[in-house]
């Protein structure tokens, strides 16, 4: 590969013999292959890349940087957490330094500068992000437990919570893919943790779905979704007619019932049976809601905040 900044990087690994098991890693595996997004470097059209603009080149930067770390050695951080307390408050600590660079020398350690090579966390009632470097680390790391420590001075800091930040289409595919994180029931939570809604492969046509249908508005420019007022009322539709359908649960005890079938718990005709009676019992119980004139006052209520289109007539 003949792009420069990771010409040292080749050289390690090839100092290390790293590559020479790639085959054998879960990296590398034929037979496991169901959908495939990764991206990976090829090294070809590099007499390109001085043409692209500085974020493209970023990107490839970044691309060709998180390949070549799966050939070095896991970071390794040495931490230290320490409880203490004034009267019956306690307060907690926690303070972490880099011992081992492995794979963080060629992706860069976070929060810190390429020069450096600590990194430090500090936490107290929630908070973080207080650097430290080894001096001091090694000085915390000599406290025993039951030490008298004097205090020096105490500050109340007030602050407000922040509101989610809006899904853009990143990170609601993320929220697809980790939806068993909404479940309570550890075991219904379990079941959905390896899936999701949809697949790795689907999560983003899933989504266009819901664009083309004028479901969900994407702004363009800094690529936050929202819904649209269709969107809306049919959520209000859903939440008043087969509320199930809107939790993450019901999916993850489908996908329960087709691990039974795999495993040979139930047969295919017993999950398609329970299937079948699901949608029919459910369909039969919307058909006799007779709730149209109560869907009305949803509406009324969701269209205040839309404006409405101007007449392209004019």
């Amino acid at each position: 590969m003949k792009y420069e900044p990771a010409v040292p990087f080749l050289s390690e690994i090839v100092s290390y013999g790293s590559h020479k098991e790639i085959a054998r890693t879960r990296y590398v595996n034929d037979k496991q292959i169901t959908d495939h997004y990764a991206i990976i470097p090829t090294g070809q059209g590099l007499g390109a890349l001085k043409s692209l603009s500085a974020v493209s080149v970023k990107v490839y930067d970044v691309i060709v940087r998180r390949f070549l770390s799966i050939f070095y050695p896991p970071a390794v951080y040495q931490k230290v957490t320490i409880v203490t307390k004034i009267k019956e408050e306690s307060f907690f600590s926690s303070f972490k330094v880099l011992a081992e660079e492995g794979y963080l020398k060629v992706a860069g350690i976070p929060g810190q500068k390429k020069s450096s090579g600590n990194e430090a966390e500090e936490s107290d009632g929630g908070d973080s992000g207080q650097n430290t470097d080894n001096r001091f680390f090694e000085k915390i790391q000599g406290l025993k437990k039951g030490m008298v420590l004097p205090v020096q001075s105490l500050d109340i800091k007030e602050g407000k919570t922040s509101p989610p930040k809006r899904y853009n289409s990143g990170s609601l595919i993320l929220a697809m893919e980790n939806a068993g994180q909404l479940i309570e029931d550890e075991e219904l939570r379990a079941q959905i943790k390896g899936s999701g809604i949809g697949t790795s492969a689907t999560r983003g046509e899933i989504l266009k779905k819901l664009f083309n249908n004028k479901y969900l508005a994407l702004n363009k420019k800094n690529q936050i979704v929202t819904p649209t007022l269709q969107g809306e009322m049919i959520y209000d539709v859903v939440d008043q007619s087969i509320k199930s359908l809107l939790n993450p649960e019901l999916t993850a005890s489908w996908e329960k019932g087709l691990t039974y079938v795999a495993d040979g718990e139930i047969t295919p005709d017993e999950y398609m049976t329970k299937l079948d009676h699901f949608i029919v019992s459910r369909t039969n119980g919307v058909k006799g809601l007779n709730n149209q004139y109560q869907l009305r006052s949803f509406y009324d209520r969701a269209a205040r905040f839309y404006k409405k289109e101007k007449d392209k007539t004019k």
